[in-house]
C-alpha cells in the first residue's frame, strides 16, 4: 500500500511534485477532484465547493455560504443551498479523503489531508516548504506569466488561507513539523529530486513511521 499526504506552501512546487510522485509510484493523484466529489455529495455547484475550498477563514467561509464571494475577487458563484454549512463541507471533504485512503494507495495534495489522516499508520505525511523569497522566485520560474507583485500577493494569500483552514477547522498549525514524517525544502532541491526522496521514504515500514 502506498499512501502519501502532501502539504505544500505557495511556490513549493506541490502541483508539480504531487502528480509526478503519483506517476512515479503508479498510484492515483488526488487534488482538484476533491471539490468535485464534495459538490456531488452535498448536491451543490462545483464552483461553490471550489470557492469554499479557496476561502477557509471563518468570516470568509460564512460569507461564501451566503454566496457573497467567489474563488477570485469579483467573480460570483452560485448561492449554495441553506443546508450547506462549514460542517457539511468539512465532513464531506473528510469522507472523500478517507475513502481514498481506504483503497490503500494514492498521493493526496492539500485539503488538510495530513491532519485528517494523521492517525492512519499507512499514510506518509510530507510537508513541502521553503523560505518565502525562494518560494516567490520558484513560483515565477514555474509560471512565466507570474510577475513578482502577483507572486508576492499569491504567497501572502495562499499561506494565510492554508493556515486559516487548518487552524479554524482542526485547531492545528499547518507548519508544525510534528504533523509530518518528512519536511522538504523543495526550493533548495530540484523538484525531481524531491519526488525521488519522497518515493524512497514510502519504502519506510509503517511501524517505523509511528
Amino acid at each position: 500500500m502506498t499512501l502519501v499526504a502532501l502539504s505544500a506552501s505557495f511556490g513549493a512546487g506541490g502541483s508539480q511534485i504531487g502528480p509526478a510522485l503519483a506517476e512515479r509510484l503508479e498510484v492515483p493523484f488526488v487534488d482538484r477532484a476533491i471539490p468535485l466529489r464534495v459538490a456531488a455529495q452535498l448536491d451543490i455547484e462545483p464552483e461553490a465547493a471550489a470557492a469554499h475550498d479557496e476561502h477557509p477563514a471563518p468570516r470568509r467561509i460564512e460569507l461564501l455560504l451566503r454566496g457573497f464571494i467567489g474563488a477570485d475577487a469579483g467573480v460570483p458563484v452560485p448561492v449554495p443551498p441553506e443546508s450547506f454549512a462549514t460542517q457539511d463541507f468539512q465532513r464531506a471533504t473528510e469522507e472523500v479523503l478517507r475513502r481514498q485512503a481506504a483503497t490503500g494507495h494514492g498521493v493526496i495534495l492539500g485539503r488538510a489531508s495530513v491532519v485528517v489522516l494523521r492517525d492512519d499508520p499507512r499514510v506518509l505525511r510530507v510537508r513541502l516548504d521553503g523560505q518565502a523569497e525562494r518560494r516567490i522566485e520558484q513560483a515565477m520560474a514555474l509560471d512565466p506569466g507570474l510577475d513578482r507583485t502577483a507572486a508576492e500577493h499569491g504567497l501572502r494569500r495562499s499561506d494565510r488561507a492554508h493556515a486559516d483552514y487548518a487552524r479554524h477547522l482542526y485547531g492545528v498549525n499547518i507548519s508544525d513539523p510534528q504533523l509530518y514524517h518528512l519536511v522538504v525544502d523543495s526550493t533548495a532541491l530540484p523538484l525531481d529530486a524531491c519526488v525521488e526522496l519522497i518515493a524512497w521514504a514510502t519504502t519506510t515500514p509503517t511501524a517505523v513511521r509511528g
